[in-house]
């Protein structure tokens, strides 16, 4: 692990790039990494809790800073000293780039920011006190701005998705639970406890917070990768034209990110007023429980509670698989208490109907109809026997004869199997159950191989009750059966006391029972 660690701490860049004070200018990756951004921020104007925090009115800036008025733009150096000013162990470095994304956050994407803003009273402290628990510095609660926009139920083009944007075997590697019920990637705790080890991984193998906030974006793989063509640097700058080109934009984002999250009053910016409770009461859960249930008793909308609660894709709490967490106002949170049997009881028979765990199948009572104007007759099915053999014996169609008895793949020897006939030759048919093989082979104008002729062909002796047949090179199981009518693969290979029929080789001796 230290050679690991050695070879991938050397690893790492320089191209030339443009940092601030250069006049060369540099082509912004805005736009890839916009997409991304105003999608999660699209989604994120949908919950419900935001919806009714901003109305269309509150989204319209004021004529003043349409006319660019009350928006400040500040010089270089302003930028350049405020970000110095921000306590952080990752460096917070300044270009044209990181200009261009402040600008985004606090020109083009000034309404939205401010719902980050206050969302980010109700995420931060939590984000804050997982991080300080892992040992992570607590600025990269900023990463979630950037990875998600704070949406708990953003989603990536490639399908990485919560706060903090976990691919599905990721989430897995972390202990996260995702399948069809629950999705605990959308859980702001537990999410934030996987990114947290994450994080902290990435920072052993590069001891470089700029590295790995990359790593991050783009994963370790394009990172290594980035540093193995740039002649082994070690600055994210110096790898910047190496990283895939979303990456490029991601920690300058990141940088802006945080200026803006600190700086917005000078923008003339202020938190949104959100309407999820900042104060919330966590109850384990240990039965299965529906949303609505909760919702219905306690006077709680539905809606509240799944944008507290977003891991939970359809509203079921799975609670008899394992406890699982269930977010409430919590001024609701003795009404819970008190009222629990009520709850788990209200209308449990419609949202966990009882008849839907426990059903059996039923049999089908249907009977195959005898068809009119025929005779019934009874077989008995014999060792060697076939649906195919029967149906020839007694001129009857071989689907009519798996109909009649219901018959799939196998039958079994001593079966009774049902015949229609017509009845004019019920009497000739019905002497057809006591027949060898070799006379109703006969009835049809079939000759039967004579077994010593098998067994001529290998020049073996025989006895009274048996033939011995000598195996030759490309000899099966179920060719050998062939050649002596009446006989089945399983009984040569109970006679020969074979458990495979793979188990035969040239050469070897194998009984057969005569018959009659």
């Amino acid at each position: 692990m230290k050679i690991l660690l050695y070879i991938v701490l050397l690893a790492c860049v320089a191209m030339p790039f443009e940092v601030y004070g250069q006049r060369d200018t540099v082509v912004l990756d805005e736009e890839v990494w916009d997409t991304g951004f105003d999608k999660n921020l699209d989604s994120l104007m949908q919950l419900w809790y935001v919806r009714n925090a901003v109305t269309p009115d509150s989204l319209k800036l004021p004529v003043a800073l349409e006319n660019d008025i009350i928006i400040p733009e500040y010089p270089d150096s302003v930028y350049i000293e405020r970000l110095s000013r921000i306590p952080s162990v990752l460096p917070l470095t300044y270009n044209n780039i990181v200009r261009n994304y402040i600008h985004v956050y606090t020109k083009k994407r000034r309404d939205r920011l401010e719902v980050m803003l206050g969302l980010a009273d109700y995420y931060f402290p939590v984000f804050e006190e997982i991080f300080d628990f892992y040992g992570l510095p607590p600025e990269l609660k900023y990463l979630a701005v950037i990875e998600s926009a704070l949406n708990p139920r953003a989603v990536s083009r490639v399908g990485a998705t919560g706060m903090w944007q976990f691919m599905f075997g990721t989430a897995k590697a972390y202990g996260l639970t995702v399948n069809s019920i629950v999705d605990e990637r959308r859980d702001p705790v537990k999410s934030t406890h996987a990114a947290a080890r994450y994080l902290r991984d990435l920072h052993n193998i590069y001891n470089d917070w700029t590295l790995v906030i990359a790593a991050y974006n783009c994963g370790p793989g394009n990172v290594n990768k980035a540093i193995r063509r740039s002649g082994r640097k070690k600055s994210y700058w110096d790898l910047y034209y190496y990283l895939p080109r979303e990456t490029r934009g991601y920690v300058p984002a990141y940088i802006a990110a945080t200026y803006a999250m600190n700086y917005y009053d000078e923008h003339n910016l202020s938190p949104g007023s959100i309407s999820l409770p900042l104060a919330a009461d966590t109850i384990m859960i240990n039965d299965n429980l529906h949303l609505k249930q909760v919702s219905e008793v306690l006077q709680v909308p539905v809606k509240l509670l799944r944008d507290m609660n977003p891991q939970y894709k359809r509203d079921i709490i799975p609670g008899k698989s394992r406890s699982f967490a269930l977010k409430i106002p919590v001024n609701h949170t003795l009404d819970f208490i008190s009222l629990q049997d009520s709850i788990f009881a209200y209308k449990d028979s419609i949202f966990f109907n009882p008849s839907n765990t426990i059903i059996n199948p039923t049999r089908s009572r249907y009977v195959p109809q005898a068809p009119t104007g025929r005779t019934k007759l009874y077989y008995t099915v014999k060792s060697g026997d076939t649906p195919g053999h029967i149906s020839e014996w007694y001129h009857v169609g071989l689907s009519d004869l798996r109909y009649w008895n219901g018959i799939r793949n196998i039958i079994r020897v001593g079966r009774k199997l049902v015949v229609y006939v017509p009845p004019s030759k019920a009497e000739k048919y019905r002497k057809i159950n006591s027949m060898t093989f070799a006379e109703k082979q006969r009835t049809i104008g079939k000759s039967v191989p004579v077994q010593a002729k098998a067994q001529a062909d290998n020049s073996i002796p025989d006895d009274q009750d048996y033939v011995y047949y000598k195996v030759r090179y490309g000899d099966s199981i179920w060719e050998i059966a062939r050649k002596f009518p009446g006989v089945t693969q399983s009984e040569i290979l109970r006679l020969n006391k074979l458990s495979n029929s793979d188990k035969i080789h040239p050469g070897q001796r194998l009984k057969i029972k005569r018959k009659s």
